[in-house]
């Protein structure tokens, strides 16, 4: 198989794409978000509020090493996150079920954008005073009896989708 060295990752073309977790409980869940990131060359992980933070050996339990591999900050106030990001150029997106939500099949980045995913607690979802933040919202069509996802099969959707269309000449290659 051939995978990167930490040093080639750490130096490799990232996906112009940050994840920030919003309060998410689950240190599990924190590390699969870490692995879904490595896979798919995420720029950063934010890491806000009661989120935990490398090192932790339950964060590495479903992370394996990508927690080393990604990079990552911890801020206090998610809100501060998404205002970063916003003064940095990124679009910014919670993902959250809303009123004027787009479906994320109908999404179309723009191919040299920078963008941000706000992936929110597993009960209570992304805050909304940060959701009034974002630039939109986007949800995940469902079509069964549960209206939500687990927050990490959540993250690795929307990762994939928009390193898909991000960087499709990649793939086709």
């Amino acid at each position: 198989m051939d995978r990167l060295t930490l040093d080639t990752f750490k130096s490799a073309k990232k996906t112009a794409l940050v994840v920030v977790l919003d309060n998410v409980r689950s240190l599990h869940n924190v590390g699969s978000v870490f692995r879904t990131s490595d896979a798919f060359l995420i720029e950063a992980l934010y890491l806000c509020g009661i989120t935990d933070t490398p090192p932790n050996v339950e964060i590495h339990k479903t992370a394996l090493g990508a927690e080393d591999a990604v990079e990552w900050t911890y801020f206090e106030d998610t809100h501060d996150a998404v205002r970063q990001l916003k003064a940095d150029g990124y679009t910014v997106f919670a993902v959250e079920q809303a009123k004027g939500s787009v479906d994320l099949s109908a999404l179309e980045p723009d191919k040299d954008g920078k963008y941000a995913l706000v992936l929110g607690h597993e009960v209570k979802g992304v805050q909304q005073s940060v959701i009034d933040l974002c630039d939109q919202c986007l949800e995940i069509p469902q079509f069964g009896t549960k209206h939500s996802l687990n927050v990490s099969v959540t993250g690795g959707i929307v990762i994939w989708e928009f390193f898909k269309k991000l960087t499709a000449k990649v793939i086709s290659d």
